[in-house]
Order: C-alpha cells, then sequence, then structure tokens
C-alpha cells in the first residue's frame, strides 16, 4: 500500500465528514463530587468526553462476525462528538494515551494519520502511553508536534531527550468561567518499552507527581475541578500503581480517565481518597468501540456526576 501524503490528508478529511451517528446507551450513574466549585459561579454543565488506547484503529471492525464487528472508527466517532457538541453547550474532549500501534495505518505512517484524525475531531488534550513510544521517541517528536492539542504528561521528565519542552505537565481550561485542570501520568517504561525507544526518560513516582499536581491545581491555579489522564492502568493484584491506588493515595483529584489496561466500565466507578471523598475512575475499553461521556454540573459549590459509556456503531 503506497500513498501520498495528501491523499493521507484527503482520506482522513473524508473520514472527518462522514455522517454515521453512534448510538447513546442510557444514563449510568449520579452522584455528587467534592471539588472546590467557586459559589459564587453561577450553575455551569460541563461535559468531558474521552477516548484511550485507540492503537490505530482508524476503521471500524470489520464485519466478520467477531465480536466488536462493524464497532468503532473514527468517522462514526466524529459524528458522535459532533452531535454531543451541537447537544451541549461546555465539551472537552480527551485521550488517555495508546494512540499508536495496532493496525497497518501505524506500520505505514508512524502516527501521522492517528494524529491528524484527532486534529480534526477536535481533542483539548491527550497524554502519553506505552506504546506511542513503539516508533521511538524521535517519532514521536515528529508526530506529537503536528498535534493542534497539547500532550500532558507530569511523570515522564524529558530533560535529556529530544521532546524536552514539547509536552506540559498540565493546562487549565475555563468553560465558562469553571476552572477545570488537567494533568497526565504514564506508566513506568522500564521492563515494558525498550530502552532504546525511551532512552533518557526518567519516570517520575505517578503518586507523588499526581500528589503535587492536583494540590497545585486546586490551590494555586484555583481549579474547581481536576482530572488526571493516566496510563497506569485500571487494577492490578500486585504491586503497580494503578489509577484505584493513586485515586486512594492523594488528595484533590475529582476524576480519572485512565488507560492501559482496555478495562470496559459501563459507567465510572468511585474510589475514596485520602480524605474520605470521592474519586471517579473512568476507562472505555479498547479502539475506540465506545466513547466515554462525563456530565458534570456545578452548581451550590458541588459537582454533580453522571457518567455513561457510549458505544461507537
Amino acid at each position: 500500500m503506497d500513498a501520498s501524503a495528501s491523499n493521507r490528508r484527503q482520506f482522513l478529511k473524508l473520514l472527518g465528514t462522514a455522517a454515521v451517528v453512534g448510538s447513546v446507551t442510557p444514563d449510568l450513574l449520579a452522584g455528587a463530587g467534592h471539588a472546590g466549585f467557586n459559589p459564587q459561579l453561577k450553575s455551569t454543565s460541563l461535559t468531558i468526553l474521552h477516548t484511550n488506547d485507540v492503537h490505530s484503529r482508524l476503521d471500524p471492525f470489520p464485519m466478520d462476525g467477531s465480536r466488536n464487528a462493524g464497532k468503532g472508527g473514527i468517522a462514526r466517532r466524529a459524528t458522535l462528538i459532533q452531535k454531543i457538541r451541537k447537544e451541549q453547550e461546555n465539551v472537552l474532549l480527551f485521550d488517555a494515551g495508546d494512540i499508536f500501534q495496532g493496525t497497518p495505518y501505524f506500520n505505514l505512517y508512524k502516527g501521522e494519520p492517528e494524529i491528524l484524525a484527532m486534529n480534526q475531531l477536535g481533542y483539548d488534550a491527550g497524554t502519553i502511553g506505552n506504546h506511542d513510544f513503539d516508533g521511538g521517541i524521535d517519532n514521536m517528536v515528529t508526530q506529537f508536534g503536528k498535534a493542534k492539542f497539547p500532550i500532558l504528561i507530569a511523570n515522564y521528565d524529558f530533560k535529556n531527550t529530544v521532546l524536552d519542552g514539547r509536552t506540559m505537565p498540565y493546562k487549565v481550561f475555563t468553560p465558562n468561567g469553571v476552572r477545570v485542570g488537567v494533568f497526565g501520568v504514564g506508566i513506568q517504561p522500564e521492563g515494558l518499552i525498550p530502552k532504546d525507544a525511551y532512552r533518557e526518560t526518567k519516570y517520575l513516582d505517578p503518586i507523588e507527581v499526581g500528589s503535587d499536581m492536583a494540590t497545585r491545581l486546586r490551590n494555586e491555579k484555583k481549579c474547581d475541578y481536576v482530572v488526571c489522564l493516566s496510563h497506569l492502568g485500571f487494577k492490578y493484584d500486585g504491586p503497580t500503581v494503578s489509577d484505584n491506588v493513586l485515586a486512594a493515595r492523594t488528595r484533590n483529584i475529582d476524576l480519572i480517565i485512565g488507560g492501559h489496561t482496555h478495562t470496559f466500565l459501563d459507567a465510572p466507578v468511585a474510589v475514596n481518597n485520602l480524605d474520605g471523598q470521592p474519586v471517579w475512575i473512568n476507562q472505555v475499553g479498547f479502539a475506540g468501540i465506545n466513547l466515554g461521556r462525563i456530565d458534570l454540573t456545578f452548581e451550590r459549590g458541588k459537582a454533580n456526576v453522571a457518567g455513561q459509556s457510549v458505544e461507537v456503531k
């Protein structure tokens, strides 16, 4: 298969405008968060959409009779996101890593179509998964340099690498006056990623970094809601740090959007933090089969939460 850069871009343009609508499942969860929302602000609604572990799956799964037949695809996700944006005034769109690897698109183009597609879908931020290193750190510089959204990662120190200064630890979004602080954390690369792929990248403890980031966003940046984009994994039996552990051993994080373990959650789950407050954790499987949706309503100093997993088909 051989295609010019212009053909690839035309292909992505067609994908981004295809009119196929995914189905929306019923609302599955409701609860109250512990965000430090400014009670003087007017009641505001915010919808957070998210993906994880898409793994270069730009096309729907083939109609081969398998359990995922016909599901997913960038065009259907684009139309679903467009539909939600028309219905909701304030929408943020995030990805929790492993954008790359898994189909011939990555083998041939090393991540360019994936990033260009995310640009067209209007992602607001993403973080780094272990498979995003599969083309090597030089390739990450090339492909992430095409992104129109920030790559957020707080616990990878790239100081002595070509990625130095090309990522951000966090970003603050302000939809309708609500301050939403978002930061990213990644998994331990040693033993999981070839050394020549991540080179001199230093891995920092995600619990320490996550605690520092959340405290800074809450107290210094005056954020009403703090979101962690995590590629740690949902939960493990052993000592490996997971989203569940991160939630339980920190303060000030309101929502963890996770990846890595390809965990299909029908709705977010709550884990109490060090202050006994609920931290909502969500993850929507892999390959773009589902789109995560978190609906927040900020009022009277509280963030009311409703979440669901939306099948893209």
